[in-house]
């Protein structure tokens, strides 16, 4: 899928005044180093419609009021003004996006890789929920390598191209944020490569680099281990 480079637009703060707001345009409200908001923001990009959503992103350190009292209660990101209403929760928003917009499919209509896909995308709260675990334990690496072996076996299921269910899809989308930050956090920390003796795996971090929906939306990796780091090492 060709992509169109956009300039992204500069983070909303506490003193900005709110867009105006159910004014008939799509907009999704992100913050560029949230993976659950990268999420909509890939699918966003690689359906082409950064004309038809417009990014909204805002500064999550110092959030401006009029979002919680105007848009979304909840005071999270990410969330999709569309239609006269808000919509919340990442894996909910990004099948929205794909079946309520024009642009490529991404989900098949094959009855056993839609099983799949379903399957990967309940499971990804679960594979997330054992990292944080992992990275607070003694035994970091060798919990890890259960969520990593679970991964490659998934990508074995299907022999017709690189991702989950074969082409590029939801499920891949609900998965890259997250692999995208322990991949970080564990080489520098542990000096663990979750790609080393899983080729699958490794081919799947090389094809999903080469997409240009995707890479656009990737934080520095020295932002994202600093903030792992305060998160689970400092605490400790």
């Amino acid at each position: 899928m060709a992509y169109t480079q956009e300039v992204l637009p500069t983070p909303l703060d506490a003193t900005s005044n709110p867009p105006p707001l159910f004014d008939g345009t799509t907009r999704l409200y992100t913050y560029y180093s949230c993976p659950f908001a990268q999420r909509v923001w890939i699918t966003r990009n690689y359906k082409g419609l950064q004309d038809q959503i417009k990014l909204v992103p805002l500064n999550l350190y110092n959030r401006p009021a009029w979002y919680k009292e105007k848009v979304y209660p909840e005071n999270k990101v990410p969330a999709l003004e569309h239609n006269g209403k808000i919509i919340g929760e990442s894996l909910d928003l990004i099948k929205y996006v794909d079946s309520n917009f024009e642009g490529p499919s991404l989900f098949p209509k094959d009855p056993e890789k839609a099983k799949f896909g379903e399957e990967l995308i309940s499971h990804v709260g679960t594979f997330t929920g054992a990292l944080y675990t992992a990275f607070k334990a003694n035994d970091t690496v060798k919990q890890a390598d259960a969520q990593f072996d679970y991964l490659e076996n998934a990508l074995k299921k299907f022999d017709d191209g690189p991702f989950f269910l074969g082409q590029f899809s939801l499920a891949d989308i609900a998965y890259i944020p997250f692999v995208e930050r322990f991949q970080s956090f564990l080489s520098e920390v542990w000096k663990y490569d979750i790609a080393a003796g899983r080729p699958k795996l490794a081919a799947w971090l090389e094809e999903i680099n080469k997409i240009d929906a995707y890479k656009v939306t990737k934080t520095d990796p020295k932002e994202l281990v600093g903030f792992y780091k305060k998160r689970f090492l400092e605490q400790q």
